[in-house]
């Protein structure tokens, strides 16, 4: 990702949706002014979800989905419906397309009721209105024509009309500093670092204090100590958690510290859930079954924190021997029956909707959930510590 990119996790994310061949992917390509998708007369050209990253305006930096047909049919039509269902749980906008001569469907009808249920913003476009002219009776439906372009620079100001806040209205760290404020950044440059760059929590974090008018002064973990002799009254200490163990001893009590990964898990899901979640590692026993899910996809190296370092350090936490079971990107299984306890990563890559989604089904399923940090900062016997700027997350702590 380039610096000067929006992240993906934090733009607008609009899907589109609805039967094969009602006009999904001439609508999208007609919104973008762009071939983003393949378009045919052949149902269901379109086989898996297409996300094109642009900047569209009035809404600024989006990205745009065309999804598979609903209604496709067989044993792979059925996993196609399947993946389009999964893009809802990280989708902003829902845009339902439907067939202008047709009208809408009891499919269409299924999808509806699947936005409402999960409170999303949705429009529904009915396409090919040069052929047939649709009775619209809400504020939210509007008639286009992919073929002659009639209808679409009004889709587009309707879609940022459903926008009325930013894809994730939490602070990452404005609330916790002033003008002025000296923060240091502790960045591990080890062999599981990425070559020539800092990844995206580090990245954000910087910014945002940027931002806030703070000063952020970064350091390696072997460079903490001198670092706080020349600054000896930061606002804050935030270090990767992979070093919290070693962070914790060298920076004085008095200094509030905390981690990239808690403050993303505040940001992008909900703080007082992932401190109680871990809780639980201090009640675990052989054989537990212990999901450990990344967001993101990346080549496992020596020393991986998620399938090397954190369980080991659980392993020793707990006292016993737990079963890993591990998942990444997409991946998240939405059956989590038989599972003791879920550690998800901060979550950098993935929009707060879909954070929040993969937790509402642990929730709804009874299963625990903590993440990376909160995990690593229990295991290390200094998750109070980590989480005393927060006090929603001290009083989860009880």
């Amino acid at each position: 990702m380039s610096l000067n990119d929006t992240p993906s996790s934090e733009r607008i994310r609009i899907s589109f949706f609805g039967r094969r061949n009602a006009g999904k992917s001439s609508v999208i390509n007609a919104v973008t002014g762009q071939p983003v998708s393949i378009v045919s007369d052949v149902r269901g050209t379109t086989t898996d979800p297409v996300t094109k990253a642009m900047e569209l305006l009035p809404l600024g930096p989006v990205l745009l989905t065309d999804t598979p047909g609903i209604d496709d049919e067989g044993e792979l039509g059925r996993l196609r419906v399947e993946r389009t269902l999964e893009v809802l749980a990280r989708t902003d906008i829902a845009v339902l397309i439907a067939d202008a001569a047709a009208g809408l469907t009891d499919t269409d009808r299924m999808l509806v009721a699947e936005f409402e249920k999960r409170r999303l913003p949705y429009l529904i476009v009915y396409n090919k209105n040069d052929l047939a002219q649709p009775v619209l009776t809400s504020a939210h439906e509007i008639a286009v024509s992919a073929r002659t372009g009639e209808g679409i620079t009004e889709l587009r100001e309707l879609m940022a009309k459903q926008v009325a806040q930013p894809a994730n209205p939490r602070p990452l760290l404005a609330d916790l500093v002033q003008t002025g404020d000296v923060i240091v950044l502790v960045i591990p440059i080890d062999d599981a670092a990425p070559k020539g760059r800092l990844i995206l929590p580090q990245q954000q974090v910087i910014r945002a204090a940027l931002e806030a008018g703070a000063i952020p002064v970064c350091c390696k973990d072997t460079e903490l100590a001198v670092t706080l002799q020349k600054i000896p009254a930061p606002r804050m200490v935030i270090t990767d958690s992979q070093a919290f163990g070693r962070v914790n001893r060298i920076t004085p009590p008095e200094i509030p510290l905390t981690s990239f990964s808690i403050l993303f898990a505040r940001y992008k899901g909900d703080l007082e859930t992932v401190v109680q979640g871990a809780a639980v590692l201090d009640a675990l026993h052989d054989g537990d079954r212990v999901l450990l899910s990344e967001g993101c996809t990346h080549h496992r190296q020596c020393g991986d924190i998620g399938t090397v370092k954190l369980p080991a350090w659980i392993r020793q936490h707990a006292g016993c021997q737990p079963e890993f079971a591990f998942s990444s990107g997409t991946g998240f299984p939405r059956d989590l029956s038989g599972f003791r306890l879920i550690v998800h990563c901060g979550a950098c890559m993935l929009p707060p909707k879909e954070v929040q989604f993969r937790m509402a089904l642990a929730r709804e399923q009874g299963i625990p959930f903590t993440n990376y940090g909160t995990a690593i900062a229990q295991c290390h016997g200094i998750l109070r510590r980590s989480v005393e700027l927060f006090p929603e997350a001290l009083a989860a702590l009880g």
